[in-house]
């Protein structure tokens, strides 16, 4: 029985827009604006573009800070996708999402079509999708209901991923109490096309036609802007109309149509959009509003799997795989036999109109008539006044940590969830997939070669939620730098990032005060690393009962690597390769795996990072890689020396001889901005003359033993011991 909307007056009245996350006081602007009471379809696509998924109402103010263009840039942040120069005619295009609240509710959707929307932003440029990652976070708690969450989650990506032929190369897991009943799942895309084909979301020219392809709409996802725009209910079963559904098979008939129209109709093709977060308004609004130009929509002609839907799920419907292309009048026919040709619903619903004004028909009726700009150019941006937690205005004193036994204590941290290998659940995702991968998942960053030229691309997804809730402007600057150094290690120079602004209810103090500061880290990083942020998003609102996650910007890095013969992973060799140690190490134990395995908790300042002596590091690591002197090359992160020794011996059981003047403390100390590399015996007298200083003896790699005499102890063990610890840890304690 279809349940009749209310009229204006009864809106105005009764407030139905309340439930849909407006405020009354952005009602009363736009009926100010418009000049007349909305009718409910307006008022539904008013509460899907003026949320702050879509319209950055609180963040809008802080991403105008960012530095998003250098010599490389082709197309920075307001298309579905920044594009990077990476020479030879060729393009890198590349987007991360988040899809935290749909995963939350339910998993295996929620993430699978994380993946699908990440991956339609990138061929709506005209880029060929070649690579996947991931940066997962959940809580430390494996009780059945985190078990499922990270079970479904990771196989959410894998279906999707595995189905679709794109290979999932990097990520991360991590596990924190912050995210016990909000997890972040970050999905980030990577594709490469040729400089000529670039694509940009617009509906221009006058007649014009607006050509809606892909699968039917239904009344899945119906308003998910909103739902992403709000705290988390635990009422669930409420929240689950607003997930969407996957199909990856359709995605792929669809990634493989678009391309063709970009690449053998250019003639016809004006300018394509995903359908995502708002689903047809957003994409036809942000298309209308990009040109100039109004639009008109027919509803009736949009293709619908289900009977009886009104305008409002029309529009606000967020069902997967689907896209709008703006088509040359007169070339209508020639884009939807090709359509035709994939199976795939091609229908023409619309016309680019003269003026600016956003029309919708339905049943012959005019359900909406307001400017374009009302929905994307007019919404209000709000600034909180900032207020810094109590937290950083009193931080805990500096820890010292207490090591009495330094083998037990190196194999207790080896357990801890967030040292351990997650190879268990990646191990779930196709990484060759394409036959471009060069390095899997499991080194520091993943890399493809790019078909039909002489480079590589290196990619990560990195975050460090827990430094920057010990300090936010130094936390978004140390998340860029390990980016870059993930990287560096590999023998990529950074190009530029995509980020997902994971955050708490900005309408805090705190919390606003959280996302100012960070912001702060992240430019002056960019900047230092000539990385610019050409696209990204923003998740706000990541609370559940009051409680907001940390602070947790995930940097989406790639690099381009000119010298195949150069790229680096981490593994040891061979024995007799020396060992050497990049940056100084000092007691930076704040915030630490270590701080955690012996109190249970992160506190303190952040000691320890320098940002100029950081990039000199990775400036004299990356051309010692170029000139081939590094055999291998692994960054120093969590966990330390101690976790770094042990990853580097792991795949080949290679082992450590050394002596050092680091204490027992310091092998498990995290000051930023090191490296570990091998070198050939052959090559060491070249080495050390290259890097003079910046570089410390540490050792010599072994057959499978660890030795090492550090200034008040010794230890000797087995690479085979430590290493079985730290990959089967994890998995154990899942089940």
């Amino acid at each position: 029985m279809l349940q009749t909307e209310p009229t204006p007056e009864q809106i105005r009245e009764h407030k139905p827009y309340l439930q849909l996350g407006l405020t009354e006081a952005e009602y009363d602007l736009f009926t100010a604006r418009l000049g007349r009471l909305p009718n409910y379809t307006e008022v539904g696509l008013q509460s899907g573009m003026w949320s702050e998924h879509c319209a950055y109402k609180y963040s809008k103010p802080i991403l105008k800070t960012f530095w998003t263009k250098n010599e490389r840039v082709l197309m920075g942040p307001g298309e579905g996708a920044g594009v990077i120069r990476i020479g030879e005619g060729k393009a890198v295009v590349f987007k991360a999402e988040s899809h935290n609240h749909p995963s939350a509710v339910e998993p295996y959707e929620g993430a699978a079509t994380g993946i699908g929307g990440i991956i339609r932003d990138i061929f709506s440029i005209g880029a060929k999708p070649v690579a996947s990652l991931d940066s997962l976070a959940f809580g430390n708690q494996f009780t059945a209901h985190n078990q499922n969450l990270i079970e479904q989650v990771v196989a959410g990506i894998g279906g999707y991923g595995n189905a679709i032929g794109i290979p999932t190369v990097g990520g991360e897991i991590q596990f924190d109490a912050s995210y016990q009943d909000n997890p972040l799942v970050n999905a980030m895309c990577v594709g490469v096309m040729d400089e000529k084909d670039i694509q940009r979301g617009q509906a221009a020219g006058v007649g014009n036609a607006i050509v809606y392809v892909g699968a039917k709409t239904g009344r899945d996802g119906i308003n998910g802007a909103s739902f992403a725009s709000a705290q988390f209910s635990k009422e669930e079963d409420a929240d689950r109309s607003a997930v969407q559904v996957g199909d990856p098979f359709m995605e792929k008939l669809l990634t493989d149509a678009c391309l063709q129209v970009t690449h053998e109709h250019q003639d016809a093709l004006v300018g394509m959009q995903d359908m995502g977060a708002a689903g047809l308004v957003s994409s036809s609004a942000e298309m209308a509003s990009k040109a100039g130009f109004g639009m008109t929509l027919d509803l009736d002609l949009i293709p619908q799997r289900e009977p009886g839907m009104t305008p409002f799920e029309i529009m606000l419907s967020e069902s997967q795989e689907r896209m709008l292309l703006c088509v040359r009048a007169g070339y209508e026919q020639e884009v939807l036999d090709l359509f035709a040709a994939y199976d795939l619903d091609a229908v023409v619903c619309g016309r680019v109109e003269p003026g600016h004004q956003y029309r919708l028909l339905h049943h012959g009726e005019v359900v909406c008539d307001i400017p374009v700009s009302l929905l994307t150019d007019d919404v209000p941006t709000y600034t909180t006044v900032p207020q810094q937690p109590a937290r950083l205005a009193h931080p805990a004193p500096d820890f010292t940590p207490t090591i009495t036994d330094v083998g037990a204590t190196w194999r207790a941290l080896l357990a801890l969830p967030n040292i351990a290998s997650k190879r268990h659940l990646f191990q779930q995702y196709d990484a060759q997939v394409q036959t471009n991968t060069v390095i899997a998942p499991g080194g520091d960053a993943g890399v493809i070669r790019v078909r039909g030229t002489h480079r590589a691309l290196a990619m990560t997804a990195d975050s460090n939620g827990r430094l920057l809730a010990l300090d936010p402007e130094i936390g978004g600057a140390i998340t860029v730098a390990e980016a870059a150094r993930n990287l560096v290690a590999t023998g990529a120079e950074p190009l530029g990032i995509t980020d997902c602004l994971n955050y708490g209810d900005p309408s805090k103090p705190e919390v606003y005060y959280e996302l100012q500061e960070s912001a702060k880290g992240i430019v002056a990083a960019t900047k230092v690393f000539n990385t610019p942020v050409i696209s990204g998003n923003v998740s706000l609102y990541n609370e559940t009962s009051g409680v907001g996650i940390h602070p947790t910007p995930m940097i989406g890095m790639v690099g381009l690597i000119e010298d195949l013969e150069a790229i680096t992973t981490i593994a040891f060799k061979e024995a007799g390769d020396q060992v050497y140690l990049f940056g100084k190490t000092g007691d930076d134990y704040n915030g630490s795996s270590l701080q955690y395995l012996q109190t249970g908790a992160y506190a303190g300042r952040l000691t320890g990072f320098d940002l100029q002596t950081e990039k000199q590091t990775q400036d004299t690591v990356l051309a010692a890689i170029r000139a081939h002197l590094v055999t291998a090359a692994h960054d120093l992160a969590d966990g330390g020396l101690a976790a770094a020794l042990v990853e580097m011996g792991a795949a080949n059981r290679l082992g450590i001889q050394g002596t050092t003047a680091l204490t027992s403390a310091q092998l498990f100390a995290e000051t930023q901005g090191r490296f570990i590399v091998t070198v050939a015996p052959a090559a060491v007298a070249a080495f050390e003359a290259q890097v003079g200083a910046a570089a410390a003896h540490l050792g010599v790699v072994t057959t499978g033993a660890i030795t090492l005499q550090l200034a008040d102890a010794t230890i000797d063990t087995t690479i085979a011991e430590l290493a079985t610890i730290q990959e089967e840890a994890l998995a154990c304690q899942l089940k």
